[in-house]
Formats: structure tokens, sequence, C-alpha cells
């Protein structure tokens, strides 16, 4: 099935004067990707790698140099592509003598997308949906930071976008907490919307994505299937064995392989040797050992 393109960026530069010595700093150079409905894309990157400086572009928060950037199919943020559009800001701001039902109501009259009548239960159901409901009617000043984090995933849905940026969404959340939020996500893309989310839990990023965004300095160093990106690298072999000479009662021994030739070999050595072998598995490669080699590697040019 093809997937309908919600988001295509193309060739995006933005540079900008250091404050202290007013020399010049690329902060993107010429990145270009594209985002689907229906489908998460995960967009990973080092500190300084670009990521704020991209979503701001693609918010007009801030201008590029150069790039073009459409938004279902038309070019430009028009007030249309807006009204479709929902995000939640690493570092939100909440006005905090409203309370989360007036903060949610706020938010849905103002997209203009909901009718009146329907705003009240929306928000009721968002409540619900984030774990608020008990806190509904509490003003914000009240909320801890996890609290705060799940209003502001409300607020970014409350209008029904089909396109949402969700910047750091998980900051502040217990494991009770993620948990729930991605399960949020998950239900969100299954009924259409593009979810476009930056985060530093890259277990989440693995978990939730079906596709990624990286960036390095500025650069596109991978953009496609996370399962593309983790079938790039070999997983390792890892070999139980228990070493005749152990003491009684001693907890088996690893010995790790990344070939198969190399596996065979280790195997045969073993048995030689008079171990028993116990057991022989894989150890597949997380995305966080991926992401580390290609964000911190200067040798890796793996994904570009």
């Amino acid at each position: 099935m093809t997937q309908n393109k919600v988001v295509e960026v193309s060739g995006l530069v933005k540079s900008y004067r250091s404050p202290m010595t007013r020399k010049k700093i690329e902060a993107l150079k010429g990145v270009s990707f594209s985002i689907y409905g229906g489908t998460i894309t995960g967009f990973l990157g080092a500190n300084g790698a670009g990521k704020t400086t991209t979503i701001k572009c693609l918010l007009e928060l801030a201008f590029a140099d150069q790039g073009e950037v459409s938004f279902f199919g038309k070019a430009g943020l028009s007030n249309e592509a807006k009204s479709k559009i929902g995000f939640l800001p690493e570092r939100p701001y909440f006005y905090d003598y409203l309370t989360g039902r007036e903060f949610l109501v706020f938010y849905g009259q103002l997209s203009g997308r909901i009718a009146k009548s329907d705003i009240a239960t929306r928000t009721q159901n968002l409540l619900e949906r984030v774990g608020l409901a008990h806190a509904g009617d509490r003003p914000l000043r009240g909320y801890s930071k996890g609290m705060l984090q799940r209003i502001g995933i409300a607020q970014a849905l409350i209008h029904k976008p089909e396109f949402i940026i969700l910047d750091e969404p998980m900051t502040g959340l217990d494991p009770d907490g993620r948990h729930e939020v991605r399960e949020i996500i998950r239900e969100v893309a299954s009924q259409g919307t593009a979810v476009f989310f930056s985060s530093h839990h890259l277990s989440d990023a693995e978990s939730l994505c079906e596709r990624l965004v990286i960036l390095k300095k500025g650069e596109l160093v991978f953009e496609g299937r996370t399962d593309h990106l983790m079938s790039q690298v070999e997983s390792t072999w890892q070999i139980s064995f228990q070493n005749p000479k152990a003491l009684s009662g001693a907890p088996p021994e690893i010995a790790v392989a990344t070939t198969l030739d190399e596996l065979q070999t280790q195997i045969d050595r073993l048995r030689a040797s008079g171990s028993v072998i116990r057991d022989v598995g894989t150890k597949k490669v997380s995305l966080e050992e991926i992401f580390i080699r290609m964000a911190f590697d200067p040798k890796s040019e793996s994904g570009r």
C-alpha cells in the first residue's frame, strides 16, 4: 500500500551567528526527509545535531536560509496546514492559573476544527486518555512535571491533527507514564495521523518507530525504515559453556563470535577442550548501540 506523504523537507539549510564570537555556525546543512501518514517517525540526534532547529524551521518559528518544506502536498506552511498540525515543544509554557480542563477547552476553541458542542466531550475524553480525569479541574500550577507533560500531549491532540510533532514527549514521565504515552502514540498513528517525535529514550524509538530520521552535526546520516537500519548491523553470537576445569557449581562462561565462521571455530575449540556447550544464541544490537556509533564515532558513515 502506498503511504501518503504528509511532509516533505528538501535541502534545508540554516545558519546563525554565535552571540559570543559572532562566528557563523551552520546548524543545518542541506537536510532532506519525508514524513508519512499513519507512520511514527523518530527524530534522533545528539545534542546540537540540529533537531530543534529543524522543528523550528518546519513550524516557521525560525526561517531557513535555503530549502523548501511542503505540507499535505502543498509548498509552505499555510493557515490550512497549521490547523492540521499538533505540537508539543520540549519546554512548553502553560498559563498556570487555568485548570487542565480550561486549558484544553481554550486550545480546542482556538483550533477552529472542533464544533463548540463537541469540545467538552473531546476534552473529557482526552483527560481520561492521558490519566488526568482526576485533576481536570485543578489549576495547572498544582500539576507535577509529569502531569504537565501529559496535559501538553492532550493539548497537541485536542483538535484531531493530521500531523503531530512531539519534542521529547517522555520527559518527566515515570515508567508507567512512558508506557501510557507510547500506547497513545500508537493509537494516534493507527488512526492515520503522522507522528514525528524526538526522544533521547532510544528504547522508546526502537519499539515505536517504523521510520527514523537521524542527524549528526546538521547533516542527515540516515532516513528510512527502522528495520532496515537494524539489519545493516550484524548481530553477535554468544556461546554459553561450562569449562571442565571450573569449580563445581560455577556459573557458565560466555564466548562471543561476530561471524558464522568464527562461531563454528569457537564451538570446535570449546568442544576439543572438553567444555560442555550449554546454549548458543544471538545478541541483537540495540538501536542505542547503533545510534552511538553513528552519532559519536567520527569514522562512522553508516546510513548515508
